[in-house]
């Protein structure tokens, strides 16, 4: 998630200049997809429509698609509610409070779900931004149980995203977004604003805490790359690490330095697809990158996009973009 001083001005403006209502009874078009690289067009054709499912949300955040259920999860952060968007009957609230429960203490300033996952066992995973926690719920009787709370004594900040490896590790960040006064908070217990991976058996274990603002998360098909992006004004950027079999990180690397690229937003969300190029949100959209690092080609709504996600028969690309939520087709899977 970006910074809430850029993200509500992104959230009060208007719907872009370069939507376009596509019939009086059709869904709204907006943006366009730039091609950088001729390994684009295997990805995505340039003339795909970006279709509005959904808009007039605070801050729309962490989709996730339910194989099971075929149905999209996403947060509204601020409004502490999750919303589920189905072909039938399109966005609905499913979850309120999905973060925080009960009166929001002063000092938090998102009280809702962030990042949402679901696990390969169908209980849905989430980066509670507002009760400072990851949990573990079930879709069906909605039972809430805490995966992680706290590191050496101290609790977490604001968990933000996070993902689930084969093994049952989940790996997740906790950047100070949702306390109101970031890192100058004093709820703030946490030294860092780090990423963590959480064991099967529960322990919770420091990879990394000296990135100001780790955000979003993504494995490679092979999972033997993790990928971290970096919400940080100054030097916007996706990083790499090696994955070891065991959960450790070693060989950190800019995977792709994002300075200097026009457009709102800052890199955010991370996805990958079955051939491992990676689905990167930052300046001007999604970044569409090879598994080498190099840019292909851009998807843009016009507005900030938070993050994505693959769903439907895994050629649908979910966008959660500042007040919407937007759909791509694409010509490869991401599963």
């Amino acid at each position: 998630m970006t910074p809430v001083t850029r993200r509500h001005l992104i959230a009060a403006a208007a719907l872009s200049p370069l939507a376009a209502r596509a019939g009086a009874q059709g869904p709204t078009i907006i943006g366009r997809i730039h091609r950088l690289d001729p390994g684009l067009d295997a990805i995505v054709d340039t003339a795909s429509a970006i279709e509005v499912l959904g808009s007039g949300y605070r801050w729309a955040e962490g989709p996730a698609w339910s194989r099971a259920e075929r149905h999209l999860l996403f947060s509204d952060v601020p409004a502490n509610i999750a919303y589920r968007w189905r072909p039938a009957d399109g966005v609905q609230p499913w979850l309120q409070p999905s973060g925080l429960a009960g009166a929001v203490p002063p000092g938090i300033r998102e009280a809702g779900s962030n990042g949402l996952s679901f696990a390969r066992d169908g209980a849905l995973l989430i980066a509670n931004s507002g009760g400072r926690s990851v949990d573990r719920l079930d879709p069906a009787t909605r039972r809430r149980t805490r995966l992680a709370t706290s590191h050496n004594g101290k609790r977490l900040n604001s968990p933000n995203d996070l993902v689930e490896a084969r093994s049952g590790a989940v790996f997740f960040t906790d950047p100070p977004y949702g306390l109101a006064e970031g890192d100058d908070s004093p709820l703030k217990e946490q030294p860092h604003n780090g990423l963590y991976r959480i064991d099967s058996g529960g322990r919770v274990v420091l990879l990394d805490g000296t990135e100001s603002r780790p955000n979003g998360l993504a494995l490679s098909p092979d999972e033997r790359t993790l990928y971290l992006a970096l919400s940080e004004d100054a030097h916007p950027r996706v990083l790499a690490f090696d994955l070891s079999a065991d959960g450790t990180v070693s060989n950190k690397r800019v995977f792709c330095d994002m300075r200097g690229l026009d457009g709102p937003g800052l890199p955010d969300g991370v996805k990958t697809d079955r051939a491992g190029h990676v689905f990167a949100t930052g300046p001007g959209g999604v970044h569409v990158i090879s598994p080498a690092g190099r840019r292909l080609g851009l998807i843009s709504t016009g507005k900030a996009t938070a993050n994505i996600a693959f769903g439907e028969d895994g050629r649908s690309l979910f966008l959660t973009s500042s007040d919407m939520l937007a759909r791509v087709r694409l010509r490869s899977s991401g599963w």
